[in-house]
C-alpha cells in the first residue's frame, strides 16, 4: 500500500488518519469507514459472542480467537471490494455519467391526452346526467322501441 496511490481516490484524509478508530487502522481499512461504535461491535462483540457461545458449550474455546478474526477478514474484503468499486466507478467517462443521470432522474409533469371522439361509434360520453321520462320508461330524445 503506497502513500500516492491512498491519497489519490481514498475517501479519508491523511491528516483525518490519526482520528479513526484503532481497528480500522490496523484493518488497513481505505473506502470503508467504521465508526468508535461499529468498531466496538465488530471486535468486542464477536468475542462477547464468541465467549456465550463457548460458556454454552455450543463452540470450542478457539471460537472466541476465530469468530473475531473471521469478522476482520469479512470487513476487509468487503473494503476491498467497495474499493474495487470505485476504482471502476471512476473509470466511467463523464458523457456516459452524466447520460446514466439523466435516465434515472424521474421525470413529474402532466401529459397531454388527445381525445378521439369517434373511437366508439354511436356513444357520446357526457357530463350531464340524462333526463328520463317517467310514463313510458323511454331517455328523453329517443323513440320509443316498439
Amino acid at each position: 500500500m503506497s502513500g500516492a496511490l491512498r491519497g489519490s481516490w481514498a475517501t479519508i484524509p491523511a491528516d483525518e488518519e490519526r482520528y479513526r478508530p484503532l481497528y480500522a487502522r490496523v484493518l488497513g481499512l481505505r473506502v470503508v469507514n467504521p465508526g468508535g461504535v461499529l468498531c466496538f461491535l465488530f471486535f468486542e462483540g464477536a468475542v462477547a459472542l464468541a465467549a456465550l457461545l463457548a460458556l454454552a458449550e455450543l463452540v470450542t474455546w478457539w471460537a472466541v480467537l476465530i469468530l473475531p478474526a473471521t469478522v476482520a477478514v469479512m470487513v476487509k474484503f468487503n473494503d476491498m471490494v467497495a474499493a474495487m468499486v470505485v476504482r471502476s466507478a471512476a473509470l466511467v467517462p463523464e458523457q456516459e455519467r452524466d447520460r446514466f443521470r439523466q435516465q434515472m432522474q424521474p421525470v413529474v409533469g402532466r401529459a397531454r391526452v388527445d381525445w378521439i371522439t369517434h373511437s366508439v361509434p354511436g356513444v357520446v360520453v357526457t357530463a350531464e346526467p340524462v333526463a328520463r321520462a317517467a310514463s313510458d320508461g323511454t331517455e328523453t330524445g329517443r323513440p320509443a322501441r316498439p
